[in-house]
């Protein structure tokens, strides 16, 4: 059963995989990106058009988990979400590969840190939702995939704790590398075509208790 109800508010924030084109300062109706943001509320108002859900995109490119504690207070005063889905950690560990000397690396420990004090500080009427950050990539002993897998396990940890609703991003992209390649879903591993936003925008939906056989009428 579909647990996001009618009137209900899902504001989705996180780096450039939730921004993917979004309007500025809020992506909402048509300005939601051209991600899995997008697809999850077209799949949702095609499926259940009875259930009129307010989708809202936050999402920043090149965000990371302190990025988005500095900025949460304001998204959560201003927009007072109902349900909150928020998928970061790409960029804490990608930065540790790619531009290691230009960041001060976000640690595995101040990840969790950061990350626990977000979910301290959310309203009670807010629902959180949490997605891990993955690596289309489908050897675990890849240095990059291991370390973006020890961030993930801290995520899965916190949702557990908080009873949020949790999204496992890298095994929704494992399920699918056991059969093709890396490179037909993102050339740099990390931002993903539209099939593998699609892959996303499903696993979010089954999170949540989407019904793909469900009545319309």
């Amino acid at each position: 059963m579909l647990q996001i109800k009618t009137g209900q508010t899902l504001l989705f924030t996180g780096d450039s995989i939730t921004d993917c084109g979004r309007s500025y300062p809020l992506g909402a109706g048509s300005g939601l990106g051209n991600g899995y943001v997008k697809l999850i509320d077209c799949l949702l108002a095609s499926s259940y058009p009875k259930t009129a859900i307010r989708i809202l995109n936050t999402g920043i490119n090149g965000n990371r988990v302190t990025d988005l504690r500095d900025r949460w207070q304001k998204d959560i005063q201003i927009y007072k979400p109902d349900w909150l889905s928020f998928m970061i950690g790409i960029n804490d560990v990608w930065r540790q590969f790619d531009t290691p000397d230009d960041l001060t690396p976000v640690t595995p420990e101040q990840f969790e840190t950061t990350y626990r004090e977000l979910l301290q500080n959310l309203p009670k009427k807010t629902k959180p939702i949490l997605a891990t950050p993955f690596l289309i990539e489908s050897k675990p002993t890849d240095p990059m995939r291991a370390m973006m897998d020890t961030y993930g396990s801290i995520v899965k940890k916190l949702a557990a704790k908080f009873n949020a609703h949790l999204v496992d991003t890298q095994a929704a992209f494992d399920t699918y590398l056991k059969y093709r390649p890396s490179e037909t879903l993102a050339e740099d591993r990390v931002h993903p075509n539209q099939t593998g936003h699609l892959i996303l925008a499903k696993a979010f939906l089954d999170s949540i208790g989407f019904d793909w056989k469900h009545n319309r009428s």
